[in-house]
Formats: structure tokens, C-alpha cells, sequence
């Protein structure tokens, strides 16, 4: 009950904003929000109009939001030219469509990413997200760069926790910086700081996000997660699971979730290249193209493997 009692608190938290900041017909920020995958052209440049397809695609899933460009998305390959290019094309299909918009806005150094910061609050995403600089290890500078970035943007704001940013410094954040009210904790074991998230009970905090391909979602959603990050390919099974656990169904939401982990097991192998082939498999992508995990283990019995779990799951996908 007490599980319960946050998600429904984190909800309302969601849906009727106090700051002042943000728009009356704000879309809840709950559910399932996949990392969009960047498709890439035969002559290894952004595709845009692929791209678009994928965020069409994943609204067909059921899925509540789409987020890009992070870690999944190799957004650390992409030139500034890309990332505007790509957040252009993001926000643009995502607005006639149903899911929330989540835009990346991370990079090495303070000034860069509120270039992105500007160029991304132009597009009227629903919210903001950002790593800390990969290279940072201190805390004050973690914290300055998170604080000019909420200064400059008029959106929610997801912090990525990743290393050690513990629970401390970001409530931390959170209590000072106005905007910052999301977390995707990705930083130690995230499923006991999510249960020390809930006991510490902050009421600036909106909603704690997981990813890791969802492995704990099960778990995740009993400690009171306001959501998931997965990967795109199978998001409407993801979809499954979340519905299933919010109609109190949870024998169904583990049937569900059972199907979610043999591609998980699968990606897990396969890496970005892996995700990228399950895309191509539903129609979505036309190629397996990375710019990063080029040390991949797929083959060509890799790929007979994944279309074989593929079509096993497949009469409970949706797009």
C-alpha cells in the first residue's frame, strides 16, 4: 500500500504542476518513456526521415514517451548539427501523437549543453534530460552544471544519476534547483534507492525513472517507480507490463514481463546492434548501422536467434 500510495502521490504531483513554470496541459510524465535508437544512413549520416518513422512507430506501441538522444542513442557521436537536426524531428512527429517528448540536452562542459538547452526549449518538449559530464567526478561542479541548465530551461528537468551520485546530493538538487523534479537513477543499486527516494518522501520530487533495459520493472514498480527507459524495438511489451500492474493485475504483468526478458537476455548479448536488427525486423529501421559498439557479437546466427524470440513474443506486440 505504501508502494501505492507514492506512485498515486507522484501522478498527482505530475498532473497538476505548482511551480508556476509549466503549461496547465502538461502531459503526465508516468510510464513507459523508451530511448529512442538513432538511425544512421548506408553513408553513416543521420536519418531523419527513419528517425521520424521510429517515433511514429513507438507511438502505435502505446508508449507514454519518447526520449532522445542519451546513452542508448549514441548521442556522444553525433555532432551539435545532428542533435538540433534530430531534436527537430523528435518534437516535431511527437507533437500530433500521444506520447510526452523528453529531450536530451547533456554534454562535456556547461556551455555546450545549454546550447542544446536553447536550441531544444525553441521546440516545446514536454521535459528536459541530462547526464552529468562523463569526465566530472566532483559534486559542487555536478551541481553548478545542473543548476545552469534549470536556469535556462522553462521545462521539467530529468537529472540521469550515474557513478556516485548518491541519494543525498540529489535531493540536494532537487530542494534548490526549481525545474529539477525527475529522476532516471542510474547510479549504484537503484532498486533500494528507489524504496530511500520513497522513504524520504520529498514532495519536489515528481517521479524516479529507472533503465538497465528494465531488467527489475517488476520490482521497480513495487518500490513505487513513476516509470521506465527501455530500449524501443519490444516497447509495447513494456507497455503490457505497465498496464497490466496499474490495473492491479500482477500474475498478468508477470506473464508479460517474462516475454520482455528473453529479448532483454537477447539485446543483452547483442548490444546496440542487436536493438538496431529488432527495429529493422518490425519494418522500422533499414539497417543495423552504429557509430558506437562496432564490437558487437551479432552474426548472422545472432540474427536468426532474435527473429526467432522476436516471433515467439510477436502476438502480443502491437504496432
Amino acid at each position: 500500500m505504501q508502494s501505492r500510495r507514492f506512485f498515486l502521490q507522484t501522478l498527482s504531483a505530475v498532473a497538476l504542476p505548482s511551480s508556476g513554470l509549466f503549461s496547465k496541459e502538461a502531459k503526465h510524465l508516468a510510464g513507459v518513456f523508451p530511448i529512442v535508437q538513432t538511425p544512421f544512413t548506408d553513408d553513416n549520416k543521420l536519418d531523419t526521415r527513419t528517425l521520424a518513422e521510429e517515433i511514429r512507430f513507438l507511438d502505435r506501441t502505446g508508449v507514454q514517451g519518447v526520449v532522445w538522444p542519451q546513452l542508448a542513442s549514441e548521442y556522444y557521436t553525433l555532432t551539435m548539427e545532428e542533435r538540433f537536426a534530430g531534436m527537430e524531428v523528435v518534437a516535431g512527429a511527437g507533437k500530433p501523437l500521444r506520447p510526452a517528448v523528453v529531450l536530451g540536452v547533456q554534454a562535456e562542459d556547461t556551455e555546450t549543453a545549454l546550447k542544446y538547452v536553447k536550441h531544444a526549449e525553441k521546440l516545446g518538449p514536454d521535459a528536459l534530460i541530462a547526464l552529468p559530464p562523463r569526465s566530472w567526478k566532483e559534486n559542487a561542479k555536478i551541481f553548478e552544471y545542473y543548476k545552469a541548465i534549470g536556469e535556462s530551461a522553462g521545462r521539467p528537468l530529468f537529472a540521469q544519476t550515474i557513478g556516485d551520485m548518491s541519494v543525498d546530493f540529489v535531493l540536494k538538487m532537487i530542494s534548490e534547483i526549481p525545474n529539477l523534479q525527475f529522476v532516471k537513477d542510474e547510479a549504484g543499486q537503484t532498486l533500494p534507492r528507489i524504496s530511500e527516494f520513497r522513504r524520504r518522501a520529498n514532495p519536489r520530487v515528481r517521479g524516479i525513472f529507472t533503465g538497465g533495459h528494465g531488467k527489475t520493472m517488476i520490482d521497480e514498480l513495487a518500490r513505487g517507480s513513476a516509470g521506465t527507459m527501455p530500449a524501443s524495438p519490444f516497447a509495447d511489451l513494456y507497455v503490457r507490463v505497465w498496464d497490466a500492474w496499474q490495473a492491479g493485475k500482477r500474475e498478468q504483468a508477470l506473464d508479460h514481463f517474462s516475454k520482455v526478458m528473453l529479448l532483454v537476455t537477447e539485446v543483452s548479448a547483442y548490444g546496440t546492434p542487436g536493438v538496431k536488427y529488432l527495429l529493422q525486423l518490425r519494418g522500422v529501421f533499414k539497417n543495423t548501422i552504429c557509430r558506437a559498439d562496432r564490437a558487437s557479437a551479432l552474426d548472422e546466427e545472432g540474427k536468426q536467434l532474435l527473429k526467432q524470440t522476436l516471433d515467439f513474443v510477436r502476438p502480443l506486440l502491437k504496432a
